[in-house]
């Protein structure tokens, strides 16, 4: 049995595991601090595929003038394989850095460094030379992501400053839903196995350390 199947079981024994344990996702709630708390979940595999708890309704809080709405509970280990800081588009003023994640084998340096991997515009792109991509397509997609981080506090933005390619990254939080008063909106991904647009995930971080 392939191993993203594996992994794929586990989730599903995670998420009836929590139904069994009291029937309710891990929700969210505001400290004393005025932050979003981080979820209450497992240790993520050591640079595996991320963990996921999906959300029903959720409260809305706000961050720098928008408002985020929390959609699933999330937290991974992963290799970064690149990162883009952004200053002057719309996404910015709560989310300076994306970050190109990858786990299972595209963690591994054998692997994404037969990739030409670059970023811009809030995108992650990949592209391989004459000899074809290292491992199959559907794999590099559902092993790797661009994420776009919103550090919770002073403290996850200095350890955010601090990350550079070819570290690993663990992190916790939610993805989130960001929308403000003018009708802008920017939305989460809740896959790992979708590719293009909208398929970024967008992270409010309350957890982050690199190593």
């Amino acid at each position: 049995m392939p191993r993203w199947l594996w992994i794929t079981l586990l989730l599903a024994v995670l998420a009836l595991f929590w139904a069994a344990s009291g029937g309710d996702p891990p929700r969210p709630a505001v400290g004393a601090s005025g932050q979003l708390d981080c979820p209450t979940l497992p240790a993520p595999e050591r640079l595996g595929t991320p963990l996921q708890v999906n959300l029903g309704d959720a409260p809305v809080f706000e961050v720098a003038g928008h408002q985020l709405r929390p959609l699933a509970a999330f937290a991974l280990e992963a290799r970064v394989l690149r990162r883009e800081d952004y200053r002057f588009d719309r996404g910015a003023a709560i989310s300076p850095t994306d970050l190109a994640l990858g786990w299972n084998r595209m963690a591994d340096p054998a692997v994404y460094q037969q990739l030409d991997i670059s970023q811009r515009g809030r995108w992650y792109h990949y592209r391989w030379g004459a000899q074809g991509p290292p491992i199959p397509l559907p794999e590099i997609i559902r092993s790797s992501a661009n994420m776009h981080l919103v550090p919770a506090d002073a403290a996850v933005a200095a350890a955010l400053d601090r990350v550079r390619p070819g570290q690993a990254v663990r992190l916790r939080g939610w993805l989130v839903e960001v929308h403000d008063r003018e009708g802008w909106r920017w939305r989460s991904s809740l896959s790992r196995e979708d590719s293009g647009d909208g398929a970024c995930e967008l992270i409010y971080v309350c957890e982050l350390s690199s190593y």
